[in-house]
């Protein structure tokens, strides 16, 4: 027997903010990049209990394929403010 797995779908970021493109990379992840498309890091939803959300922010570090943390947020635009 088979199991079929349904895949959450992807979103649209909260909200727009100028200077940024900010698409979706997976359910409740975006990946934010500069108007010409240099990546710049990613932007996750995480739920921090009691079905409250938190925005994680990582920025991508120049040159690597790792990932250096910028902190936990209460509301997506101030985890994407973290990428101006």
């Amino acid at each position: 027997m088979s199991v079929i797995t349904l895949a959450r779908p992807r979103e649209p970021f909260p909200i727009d903010l100028p200077g940024l493109l900010i698409s979706p990379a997976g359910p409740g992840l975006w990946r934010v990049a500069k108007p010409e498309g240099t990546v710049l890091g990613h932007i996750e939803r995480r739920d921090s209990g009691g079905g409250v959300e938190r925005y994680r922010a990582r920025r991508l570090l120049p040159g690597a394929i790792r990932s250096m943390d910028l902190g936990e947020f209460w509301s997506p635009r101030d985890a994407a403010e973290c990428f101006r």
